[in-house]
């Protein structure tokens, strides 16, 4: 996944906004609240940042190609960096990154949640 493919991607979720910050990265957003961060690869080369559930955390850390993230998962959190594109398809990316969406969004209040449309199905009223 190319930075563009990526940044499309993560523009078609709901409620996002975009952001270019911390040495050129590309933060995407939902509720103001960070759900995937394109950059900060080694050698120029695309990585993607991304929080996750603690099973997928646990499965992905040790997995070829991801490494807990910099930064944020040694102050733990759970937040996984895909650091070689080949290891996984862009198909398992994009699942990440939405997971990543919905936990982002799940922790927002829930008058922020009903303001941007989100999780109506999971918070019924």
């Amino acid at each position: 996944m190319t930075y563009d493919e990526f940044n499309d991607f993560c523009q078609a979720l709901p409620a996002t906004t975009h952001v270019v910050q911390w040495g050129g990265a590309q933060v995407w957003k939902v509720g103001g609240k960070v759900f995937a961060i394109g950059g900060w690869g080694d050698n120029d080369s695309p990585a993607y940042t991304f929080k996750t559930s603690d099973l997928d955390y646990d499965v992905l850390r040790d997995q070829p190609g991801f490494r807990p993230a910099p930064y944020l998962a040694s102050r733990g959190m759970k937040w996984i960096q895909q650091v070689d594109a080949s290891a996984g398809a862009d198909e398992e990316l994009k699942y990440y990154l939405t997971e990543s969406h919905r936990i982002v969004s799940l922790g927002l209040s829930k008058k922020k949640q009903k303001a941007f449309g989100l999780n109506q199905d999971e918070n019924p009223q």
